[in-house]
C-alpha cells in the first residue's frame, strides 16, 4: 500500500512510517523542510516536500494520486499561536480531506485529540489554558468537517495524553475510554493497524493505554 502521511516529521508520523515500511508498505511523509528528509529516509519513509499551509488542493491531490490511504498527523505544536493552530490543525486537515476526495484515495485516518467535545460551542472549561482551548477548537472543527463527508471512508482517532514512553502494544480503543495516557509509538501502531484493516469506517475512537494487544483491539471494532 502507498500511504501518504501529512505532518511526516512529527513523532507519531515517524513511528507510523517506520512501522508501515517494516510491513512492506510504501509510506510517504509530507514535510516542510529539506533538512528533515534524512530522518525519514533512515526509517524507510519517502520524503515529499510540501507545506500544507501553502499548498493548493490540486497540488496535494497530485501527490496523493495512486495512494491507497492518507493520514493526517500534522500539528502546529505548542507555543505556535492561534493563527498557526488554525492554519495547520484545522485548515491543514480540511485541505487533506479535500485532496483525498479529489484524488479518490480510498481511506483517510485523522489523528485528533481527546477532550475536543469539552470546547464545543466555544466552551472554555475552568482551568484550561486558552492556548490549549484553541488547539482543541481547531481539532474539533477539523473533525466536524470530516464527519460531514459521508462518501469518504474515514476514521478519527482521539488519543489521550501523549507520552514518550516505550510502546507497550497494549491499548484501550473505543468510542469512549475515559481519560488516560498513551505512548506515541502505540498511537502509531493503532493507526497502522486501522490503515491495513477494513474496520471502523466513519467512526470516532478514543485511545489510551489498556490491556489488549493493538491487533486485537482494532479487530474487536469489527
Amino acid at each position: 500500500m502507498k500511504i501518504v502521511i501529512a505532518g511526516g516529521h512529527g513523532q507519531i508520523a515517524l513511528f507510523l512510517g517506520e512501522i508501515l515500511a517494516q510491513q512492506g508498505h510504501q509510506p510517504q511523509g509530507l514535510i516542510r523542510k529539506p533538512e528533515q528528509q534524512a530522518e525519514l529516509l533512515e526509517r524507510g519513509i519517502e520524503p515529499i516536500l510540501l507545506d500544507l499551509e501553502g499548498a493548493s488542493v490540486e497540488r496535494l491531490a497530485a501527490v496523493l494520486s495512486g495512494a491507497d490511504a492518507a493520514v493526517f498527523a500534522a500539528g502546529a505544536g505548542p507555543n505556535s499561536g492561534t493563527d498557526r493552530k488554525d492554519s495547520v490543525d484545522r485548515a491543514g486537515a480540511v485541505l487533506l480531506a479535500d485532496a483525498v476526495e479529489a484524488a479518490r484515495v480510498p481511506r483517510l485516518v485523522q489523528i485528533s485529540s481527546m477532550g475536543v467535545e469539552k470546547v464545543r460551542g466555544g466552551a472554555h472549561p475552568e482551568g484550561m489554558d486558552s492556548d490549549f482551548q484553541f488547539y482543541l477548537l481547531a481539532k474539533l472543527a477539523a473533525e466536524d468537517d470530516l464527519r460531514a463527508r459521508s462518501q469518504l471512508d474515514w476514521t478519527i482517532v482521539r488519543p489521550g495524553l501523549l507520552t514518550n514512553d516505550a510502546p507497550s502494544d497494549r491499548v484501550l480503543l473505543a468510542e469512549s475510554t475515559g481519560s488516560g495516557s498513551v505512548p506515541r509509538a502505540d498511537v502509531a501502531a493503532v493507526v497502522a493497524e486501522l490503515l491495513t484493516s477494513a474496520v471502523a469506517p466513519q467512526r470516532v475512537l478514543e485511545l489510551i493505554s489498556g490491556e489488549l494487544p493493538v491487533r486485537e483491539a482494532v479487530a474487536g471494532l469489527g
